[in-house]
């Protein structure tokens, strides 16, 4: 069975929400089958999905990824319940812990025990989404009598996880109904589908009930296929030089130790161009799908087709602008 094609919608600033509820129409009338939007700096996912919900028909809706330290797994139960109820059941709630640079830097909040604060997550939000008194005694949360005063969202909107290191990834395979994969090469995922299916197994499921959804950098441009591959080597300098060092050393376990250090060393060093330059064609290439819409569509495929793949999520540069997003969008689209 083929997997799905999904719209990661546009990590960068966008000039409104209506801006985001565009990308998000226009990808359900490419056939795009689920919208992702994640959750930085911007605008916050949870309105800005119920206006796409309210202004779309069928397209799914997602969170990809909304981090678990900024909401109480209560609140976040609600919200899904409530997003499943607007969006008329078609909502996939994603989740993660983000990292430090994030949680502390951003929320003030303690970046602690990212995997047990992650697994009693999802324990909570599966009581809240089942309509149970939500009595739990876990390491990290001690809650008692919560339940919520309408009634449970049917269907149960899945509950996805992010993870990026073995453990991480066992985890969603133990106790999400999914994983997010994010700047995997074809090998690296491999090697991650491993721990995800031997998670599975500790949980006592079915890998073949779960979901994973690889999300790809695409860029296209006809004209000028060169520029696609820098606005794809900007994004790419940026996630492993800026983001903590999460992505840096998940390249590292991948293969590319020392580009990956590299990267880091020159972005840390304010030396962007060099940053950049320190990304050789053939990690491009394991990363992304770019160039001319043939050579974007070939290997989107190829992606599409790996082994363990059920979605692949289309994703944009942060530096691309509305008409490369568009024509990325449109040479991509599920059937091209």
């Amino acid at each position: 069975m083929p997997a799905d094609r999904d719209f990661y919608l546009p990590v960068a600033a966008q000039p409104s929400v209506d801006t985001l509820v565009e990308y998000a129409s226009d990808a359900e009338s490419l056939g795009y089958d689920r919208a992702w939007l994640p959750e930085t700096w911007g605008r916050d996912a949870v309105t800005t999905l119920t206006t796409i919900a309210n202004r779309t028909d069928e397209i799914g809706i997602g969170t990809s990824i909304m981090p678990i330290y900024s909401r109480s797994p209560a609140l976040i139960g609600q919200t899904a319940a409530t997003l499943q109820e607007v969006s008329d059941g078609r909502l996939r709630l994603g989740l993660g812990p983000s990292g430090p640079l994030v949680v502390e830097g951003w929320h003030g909040v303690d970046f602690e025990r990212p995997l047990r604060y992650t697994r009693e997550t999802l324990d909570i939000i599966r009581s809240v989404l089942a309509g149970e008194q939500v009595d739990y005694d876990g390491d990290l949360f001690s809650l008692s009598g919560f339940r919520l005063r309408c009634d449970p969202p049917e269907p149960t909107p899945p509950l996805d996880a992010a993870g990026m290191g073995p453990k991480s990834v066992e985890l969603a395979g133990r106790f999400a109904d999914g994983w997010h994969a994010l700047m995997f090469t074809p090998d690296g995922l491999a090697d991650r589908l491993e721990d995800f299916h031997h998670g599975a197994g500790l949980g006592d499921r079915d890998p073949d009930d779960l979901r994973v959804t690889l999300s790809v950098a695409c860029c296209v441009d006809d004209e000028d296929p060169g520029r696609a591959r820098e606005l794809a080597r900007q994004h790419l300098a940026f996630y492993v030089g800026g983001m903590g060092t999460f992505y840096r050393d998940s390249l590292a376990r991948q293969g590319y130790e020392d580009e990956a250090h590299e990267i880091a060393q020159h972005w840390a060093n304010r030396e962007k161009e060099a940053a950049m330059d320190a990304i050789p064609e053939s990690l491009l290439e394991d990363l992304a799908a770019v160039g001319t819409a043939a050579e974007a569509r070939e290997r989107m495929n190829y992606f599409a087709d790996l082994d363990g793949v059920d979605a692949i999520s289309v994703s944009f540069p942060r530096g691309a602008d509305p008409e490369t997003i568009t024509e990325t969008a449109e040479a991509v689209a599920p059937g091209r």
